[in-house]
């Protein structure tokens, strides 16, 4: 494993090609050199959510897979032009799959993808893809509607916070479950959320976290990466739930659970298909049912709390409860999913629109 300073990066990159030219003789004599596999990251690994989460997977893959691979990674790659030059750096480096762990770099991995057909490319949470770009997504709307039920039971007021951080569909998606789930055990509950136009920034998030509690939301809830929003809750005896990962170090009292990334099992399967030269341009979009979604333990909870949120995991991982099945109104009144209708993947991954009971606008 290797990681990258993207500063160092370009700077690096001309010697690193020369030396590679110059070994490739001796190469041909020898055992098949490792694969080269790259991750870019929007954050810090140490983000203790998000990103820290992905690096775990990789590390995953790492341990699984040994000495046919070498990974590395670059952390902290904004989601602008910067990351296309890292994904093409990584590409013009060796690097044969490139995995970028951000919405925002969607658009600058299908101009590099298509510069360097001999690589392959994998994007987190996009839905554009070509033969060497695929696409691969967790349905974290699927815990959020668990972290709804939770705290529709919970919640004494029946109001609850969202910190939320860019209005892109899947951030609709978890608003609009967790809404849902709060609306199954408590009709009349409702969702306030804070946008701060950022999926990492713990000033931020701590900010808003306090703004929505003195709002009266006697919960929370995050779709951000640090774990600034359950410290700032614990702080003010307020119980929430933790983001990518299992954050109960931050909050041993208070945290609820945590939706957490199962990212390993996918990133070890993929890496073993290029290995063997079966990759293949995919969307992938795993759950429950997957193994690529998980609960942290329910704490801090009643027994009968936790055992109903239990079933609900059950019941979504099953297809039992699939989550948005009509009818659904939006903040208008207006229906948009008709009654005993499922709302279909297409619909689900532009999702733009809010629930009755989520206060607030996107935009």
């Amino acid at each position: 494993m290797s990681l990258i300073n993207r500063r160092r990066f370009t700077a690096g990159l001309g010697a690193g090609l020369a030396a590679a030219g110059s070994a490739s003789l001796i190469g041909k004599a020898e055992a098949a050199e490792p694969l080269k596999v790259g991750f870019v990251y929007l954050g810090p690994v140490g983000d203790f959510g998000w990103t820290y989460q992905h690096d775990v997977g990789r590390k995953q893959a790492q341990a699984a897979l040994g000495s046919k691979i070498i990974t590395s990674y670059v952390e902290n790659v904004p989601e602008g032009p910067e990351s296309q030059t890292v994904f093409a750096q990584l590409a013009a480096s060796g690097h044969k799959l490139i995995f970028g762990t951000s919405f925002g770099y969607m658009n600058y991995m299908v101009k590099v993808a298509a510069q360097n057909p001999g690589v392959n490319f994998e994007h987190c949470t996009g839905y554009k893809d070509a033969k060497n770009l695929g696409t691969y997504d967790i349905r974290f709307y699927q815990g959020r509607y668990v972290q709804g039920v939770i705290a529709g039971k919970l919640s004494k007021n029946g109001v609850a916070g969202y910190v939320a951080s860019v209005p892109v569909p899947e951030v609709v998606q978890g608003m609009n479950a967790f809404l849902l789930g709060m609306r199954s055990v408590n009709p009349h509950a409702t969702l306030k959320f804070i946008m701060i136009d950022s999926w990492y920034d713990p000033g931020k998030e701590g900010d808003a976290a306090k703004a929505l509690i003195d709002q009266g939301c006697d919960i929370l809830t995050q779709h951000t990466d640090s774990p600034t929003p359950l410290q700032t809750a614990a702080s003010r005896g307020i119980k929430a739930f933790g983001e990518a990962t299992d954050m109960i170090k931050f909050a041993p009292h208070t945290q609820l659970t945590a939706i957490v990334n199962k990212w390993g099992g996918y990133y070890t399967q993929r890496i073993k298909d290029q290995l063997a030269g079966t990759w293949t341009s995919d969307n992938t979009w795993g759950g429950f049912h997957s193994g690529m979604l998980a609960m942290a333990p329910f704490r801090n909870m009643p027994p009968e709390v936790a055992a109903l949120a239990t079933q609900t995991v059950a019941d979504i991982k099953s297809g039992k409860n699939k989550v948005f099945v009509g009818p659904l109104t939006d903040q208008s009144g207006k229906i948009f999913l008709a009654a005993g209708q499922t709302m279909d993947d297409n619909t689900l991954s532009g999702m733009q629109t809010l629930v009755d009971g989520v206060e607030g606008k996107l935009s």
